[in-house]
């Protein structure tokens, strides 16, 4: 007689990943219609990734540093409005990521500005202990205040 039988266990499934960024950017174009910068990220990641069951867990957590460079470049299509694209990116055997903006920006007067776009999230590691991805869309919506003088 051949039997065949079924059962479902309960999973709990934890991701967290959070990232703390310290960024150096130099402007190599400043002009009245352009700006284009690259620079360099340190970014430092938390992260944590958990499984468990009935009378069983498992655990990986990690926090390291990752280099990333960094990028810019806003067209300014008159005095009030332009298009920005801004991001951090790079790519390794280790693993990627990327985090990069495209939107609208506005100039409300010379100390406040507000934008607004679509941001792409995306990385992961594939290495020995760990094989994940993640890929996250939203739409961002920012406000800048500058402090000091303006640079003429």
């Amino acid at each position: 007689m051949f039997q065949l039988s079924f059962f479902f266990t309960d999973i709990t499934g934890d991701y967290k990943f959070n990232s703390y960024r310290l960024t150096y950017r130099y402007d190599l174009v400043k002009k009245p219609r352009i700006e284009f910068g690259v620079g360099f990220t340190a970014k430092i990641r938390d992260a944590r990734i958990a499984l468990s069951s009935a009378g069983l867990n498992e655990e990986k957590v990690n926090v390291g540093f990752v280099p990333i460079i960094n990028f810019r470049l806003l067209w300014n299509i008159d005095n009030k409005f332009g298009l920005l694209l801004e991001g951090d990116a790079l790519a390794a055997p280790q693993g990627r990521a990327e985090d990069v903006l495209l939107a609208a920006a506005y100039t409300l007067s010379d100390r406040f500005k507000i934008r607004a776009g679509y941001r792409i999230l995306e990385g992961g590691a594939d290495n020995a202990e760990v094989y994940t991805f993640s890929l996250f869309h939203y739409a961002a919506v920012g406000l800048s205040y500058t402090l000091g003088n303006k640079k003429e």
